[in-house]
């Protein structure tokens, strides 16, 4: 009788699960299915017009290219830059930009949440049962923004083609883990980038400098850039990981920091180091938020 009103007023039995083990999983599992069903929802609407999406897609695709355009223009008038010939910038263009790419299609719209705070459509969301970063990451979800993917995954793989290096297991899998680690840290920027704007107010641009800003400085070799934001962009903002340490690794090139090779594959740990405090920094903004103007 004791242990049945023990039960029932609420308190765990040994067998039973931590609860915030099964509420955090259970949290998890609920995110992922709002953002999936928000996704489809956009997917839907977006396929009703497939002519419209295609050439949207096409032109996504063809103004992100133009940045590659201008390189190989400049490299119409040199044999080099910064050491590294136009394949192998090709292959830092590539995969810098296939990452972001994959960053920007799933958590690219987190940059619009101050403009929710400024309108108090956040508010609408909160009240919803759905994880708040999962509808504001699926909410207007672009599909078109594989175009963007699809032409770094293109150039990437024509850098391939031409360089010649001496292939090594650990280097055939390193090019496909890079892509996903570099996309991982971006996402990791993103998220921190939108937990600022709780306490900005609008912050958009101070987040795309990070993220865009962050890939068009990565498209150019380590070498060109001085060594004081080398070691900002490897320590304090570790955008270096995304593709400069593991393609200098591929190519067979030494770190300009002295770093040692194993630090390639590292990708995947700093992705998750970095994305750790980002979740926290957004749990801490939502929680402080208090409705519109705040």
């Amino acid at each position: 009788m004791a242990e049945t009103e023990t039960v029932a007023c609420g308190a765990r039995t040994p067998q039973d699960p931590p609860r915030g083990a099964v509420s955090g999983r259970g949290r998890v599992r609920e995110g992922l299915r709002g953002y999936r069903l928000i996704v489809g929802m956009w997917i839907r609407s977006t396929m009703t017009y497939r002519a419209s999406f295609v050439l949207s897609t096409v032109g996504n695709a063809a103004i992100t290219l133009l940045d590659f355009v201008a390189i190989t223009v400049m490299f119409s008038h040199v044999d080099a830059l910064g050491g590294f010939t136009l394949p192998e910038i090709g292959f830092l263009y590539g995969s810098c930009s296939a990452s972001l790419g994959l960053a920007d299609l799933f958590l690219g719209n987190t940059d619009r949440i101050g403009a929710r705070i400024r309108d108090g459509s956040l508010d609408t969301m909160l009240v919803r049962p759905v994880p708040v970063l999962a509808q504001v990451a699926a909410d207007r979800f672009a599909l078109r923004r594989l175009g963007r993917v699809t032409q770094g995954l293109g150039v990437l793989a024509w850098a391939l083609s031409l360089l010649d290096v001496q292939w090594t297991v650990g280097k055939v899998l390193l090019v496909p883990v890079m892509l996903l680690a570099g996309a991982g840290i971006f996402a990791a920027v993103m998220v921190a980038g939108a937990a600022f704007q709780f306490v900005a107010g609008d912050a958009a641009e101070v987040q795309n400098s990070f993220t865009y800003g962050g890939a068009t400085m990565l498209q150019y070799p380590p070498a060109v850039f001085a060594k004081d934001l080398l070691r900002g962009v490897t320590f304090i903002v570790p955008l270096a990981f995304v593709n400069w340490l593991p393609a200098l690794y591929v190519l067979g090139r030494p770190d300009p920091l002295g770093l040692p090779g194993w630090a390639a594959f590292l990708s995947p740990l700093v992705a998750l180091v970095v994305f750790l405090p980002a979740s926290l920094a957004w749990r801490a903004g939502v929680r402080s938020y208090r409705s519109t103007g705040s």
